[in-house]
């Protein structure tokens, strides 16, 4: 049998293959997946989203040309986490990134022991149980901690040095991330029990809530701390004005407290731990393996004080707090 006679008799399909070209034949990859796990909204993750990924145009790593995204909310919904942690799984991600809450790098760790696990927390990933060791984490999870959720203390410390005859303060959580809200409960009540002072407990966990929470607080306690909370930082502009109607010394962990017009704020980035994140994620992507990449924690925290704010509420910061400050704003 002639060869012209043999391609007929396999038929134009498998024929076709043949002499089909080699790069014609091959498929793409697909590209790399991150998911994002989030025990918030979207909305109130835009800017941690954002700061992910410029961490990862450090590395060098493109959106839609090295990996995608794949996002799980849980919209305030702590019950909903864990299902959430398990679709991303089933979906085949590379990594997860749990984005703003203890309790989402829990989830993700407790559904995969494969998949690398990113996490950016506000406490000591040690005691949380998130791993052995910050140096060498070992397994599938390592991650940014800013420590934001053990300053309970210093920010009592603080506001009594701001209002040393100030008897009673007030302590903002969001009882929706509820592990976080227990540990500032813990670390203010302790450090107020200490200097004598008594302290008032208030639960928001959207944002009728928080007006409802600032109702009368001017006329019990003369300042106010507030838990490092996504939902808080998506409403700082809303929280000064209503700690400014209370004539309040509010204190917050984040710096954009005092620039939305809130009085002052002490601690470390939480938009730069997620910046971290992403520089981490971009290693990953390239090769790294997670338990070789040693938790990061913070080193620096800054005091920032409004100074217009505090005029306006009558209250003069002492000078050797000024000193301190690393920024005042006038």
């Amino acid at each position: 049998m002639r060869r012209r006679e043999v391609i007929v008799i396999l038929g134009g399909g498998a024929a076709a293959a043949l002499l089909r070209p080699r790069d014609a034949r091959a498929q793409t990859a697909p590209l790399p997946v991150i998911g994002y796990l989030a025990q918030g909204t979207p909305e109130g993750t835009t800017a941690l989203v954002a700061a992910v990924r410029q961490g990862l145009g450090e590395t060098g790593l493109v959106e839609g040309k090295d990996f995608t995204s794949e996002f799980r909310w849980a919209r305030n919904d702590g019950d909903r986490v864990p299902g959430l942690a398990a679709d991303l799984v089933q979906h085949r991600v590379v990594l997860i990134i749990a984005l703003d809450t203890i309790a989402a790098a829990r989830a993700a760790k407790a559904t995969t022991t494969e998949i690398p696990i990113i996490f950016t927390v506000g406490t000591d990933p040690v005691q949380a149980g998130l791993v052995a060791s910050l140096n060498h984490p070992g397994g599938n999870v390592t991650g940014i901690s800013t420590m934001n959720l053990d300053l309970g203390s210093k920010w009592v410390g603080l506001l009594h040095e701001l209002l040393p005859a100030a008897k009673r303060f007030a302590v903002l959580v969001n009882i929706a991330n509820a592990e976080a809200a227990r540990s500032i409960i813990t670390s203010a009540q302790g450090a107020a029990l200490s200097l004598g002072l008594q302290s008032e407990i208030l639960f928001a966990s959207n944002e009728s809530e928080i007006d409802a929470a600032f109702a009368g607080l001017g006329a019990r306690s003369q300042a106010l701390m507030m838990q490092s909370d996504v939902l808080f930082a998506q409403h700082s502009e809303k929280l000064a004005a209503l700690a400014i109607r209370e004539k309040l010394a509010a204190l917050y962990s984040l710096s954009d407290f005092p620039k939305a017009g809130g009085l002052m704020s002490y601690g470390s980035s939480f938009l730069d731990a997620h910046r971290q994140a992403g520089v981490y994620a971009g290693r990953l992507l390239k090769g790294e393996k997670v338990g070789d990449l040693p938790v990061q924690r913070a080193t620096k925290f800054e005091l920032v004080i409004n100074l217009k704010t505090a005029k306006a509420i009558g209250i003069d910061i002492p000078a050797t707090m000024l000193a301190r400050a690393d920024e005042v704003i006038e």
